[in-house]
């Protein structure tokens, strides 16, 4: 560093300084006499305006020099920033959402309070409770989870001074449609909702919702339905799987848009999302084929039967060992419950899901290490190849398959696939059933690969997979139904089995069919625990 001779003899402050820093020392190292010396200059640079005034004389050179420490005002001017900013950052984190400076809280406390007075002892029972969620602004099968969190439950009615208290709170505390639901529905004190939390709201829809009308002569079915529509919620929105459903995991999800169409749409199968009849019917019906002894409990032999043993017993195994069930005595004792099934089902006829390319990772992964290695995909097609042999299929040798895998999915690390690349390849429904699914890879490998990749690259509102599935597996359960009682009536010779019903057709007469049919198959069941 070139320091001039006439700075240093203009500067009685600079020598004397120059003189602290090498008092002592055979050697100064060049960072540290720089970094001091530009930090002497910033201070004298600071200090020169206060030595103007003729109050404050000015302080000797030897003062400077013999001072332990030179003044250095930098971390003083940091923390000055630092403050500053710290007070200038807006609030952006609202974990109950966003507050309405706008919201007229006390406005919608009168109409609540003016709404009670209409009715009689100003005492709300579920069904007049209705009146008061649309008072609030809210759809009105929230009408369930509002009479419970205002105590209703306890006393069969809400008085209008407890259902204010409640109302109240919740505006000052929650201002989210997410955050107010998850307030109404969970345990106290809780934020989060679990698994039989829904119960009371779902037994609501089943109790008054038009479209499901028909099941009041059928209550053998309501926890069966309501079962299946849980997990159809936690399958889609808890994207966790912890089993506790969050207020950001409601806000990214359609699940409250969904429940406030019930109120909109009176036939129930029109909604495909969580309610639809249709689909618990599909599903519970191919439970039912597979649970043997109808304890509402299958095993890996019993799994192992659907869709005439399509799938590996590799990957079953891996079903039951407790990759995506939860529940040690069930992983013990090797079954798998009917909640448990429904995703299974899911999973395994819509593989384009979200969940389900997870629910089939974490089979896949056999080690658990987040990574599916050429020794893991070897396991899983060695039984591919056995099963094809059997049915005189010459299999592809694994190193080609391999590089048709890698080609497909593209990863971003070579030999070693992630989570990430299934999603993002948008093609893990043929990676998957290539590996154990043997029915559909066969299917995959007749297919012109240019239809595959266009349907890969269609972002259309195109029907799921597995709502098609459910609507193609309804009309064939109902038309054997149907078949089935012309047979037992007498009047078999006049079906016509090649002419499909119309859908027009199916409505109530299809949910009548459906529920005779499993009211038959259910009579000698108690309720069990799903869990």
């Amino acid at each position: 560093m070139m320091i001039k001779e006439t700075s240093l003899r203009r500067d009685p402050d600079l020598r004397g300084e120059l003189a602290f820093l090498a008092r002592g020392c055979d050697f100064v190292l060049p960072s540290r006499f720089k970094k001091r010396l530009k930090s002497f200059q910033q201070a004298q640079i600071q200090n020169k305006p206060e030595k103007k005034p003729p109050v404050t004389p000015l302080p000797p050179p030897a003062t400077l020099a013999s001072s332990p420490q030179p003044l250095s005002p930098v971390p003083h001017v940091n923390n000055v920033v630092s403050a500053s900013l710290s007070i200038n950052i807006p609030r952006f984190y609202f974990p109950e959402g966003l507050p309405d400076a706008c919201s007229n809280a006390e406005q919608t406390l009168t109409r609540i309070e003016t709404a009670f007075m209409d009715i009689e002892d100003q005492k709300a029972d579920i069904h007049e409770m209705g009146k008061i969620a649309k008072v609030c602004g809210c759809p009105l099968y929230w009408k369930a989870p509002m009479f419970r969190a205002a105590g209703g439950e306890r006393t069969g009615f809400v008085s209008a001074q407890s259902f204010l208290e409640m109302w109240r709170k919740l505006l000052n505390n929650h201002h989210d449609d997410a955050s107010k639901f998850i307030y109404l529905l969970a345990k106290p004190s809780c934020n989060s909702l679990e698994q039989e939390d829904f119960i009371p709201l779902l037994q609501d829809v089943v109790d008054t919702h038009p479209g499901l009308t028909f099941l009041k002569d059928a209550p053998e079915f309501h926890s069966r339905y309501i079962t299946t529509v849980i997990q159809r919620i936690f399958y889609t929105v808890n994207r966790s799987w912890s089993g506790k459903i969050t207020s950001t995991e409601i806000r990214k999800s359609n699940f409250l848009q969904t429940l406030a169409l019930l109120e909109e749409e009176e036939d129930i199968n029109q909604i495909t999302d969580y309610f639809s009849y249709e689909h618990f019917y599909v599903i519970y019906c191919k439970f039912w084929e597979l649970d043997s002894d109808h304890d509402l409990y299958i095993s890996q032999t019993d799994l192992s039967r659907y869709n005439d043993q399509a799938s590996s017993n590799r990957i079953i195994e891996r079903i039951f060992c407790g990759a995506v069930t939860r529940g040690k005595t069930v992983q013990r004792e090797g079954r798998m419950s009917y909640a448990d099934f429904v995703w299974f089902l899911i999973s395994e006829e819509d593989k384009r899901n979200p969940t389900s390319i997870e629910y089939w990772f974490r089979c896949m992964d056999v080690d658990g290490d987040g990574v599916l290695s050429m020794y893991e995909l070897e396991y899983f097609y060695e039984e591919q190849c056995e099963r094809m042999e059997a049915m005189g299929i010459e299999p592809l040798p694994f190193h080609d398959l391999l590089c048709q895998m890698l080609d497909l999915v593209k990863p971003a690390c070579d030999g070693k696939i992630t989570l990430h690349d299934l999603k993002r390849c948008r093609m893990a429904h043929i990676f998957y059933d290539t590996f154990f699914n043997l029915e559909k890879y066969l299917d995959h490998e007749q297919r012109d690969p240019f239809a595959v990749q266009k349907d890969a690259e269609n972002d259309g509102p195109e029907p799921s997979d597995w709502d098609r599935f459910a609507a193609e597996e309804y009309e064939t359960l109902v038309a054997e139904e149907s078949a089935q009682a012309q047979f037992q009536e007498g009047s078999f010779e006049d079906y016509e089995p090649d002419e499909p019903v119309p859908p027009s057709e199916f409505g109530n007469k299809g949910n009548k069919i459906a529920t005779s049919d499993l009211s038959e198959k259910c009579g000698k069941l108690q309720s069990v625990d799903e869990e």
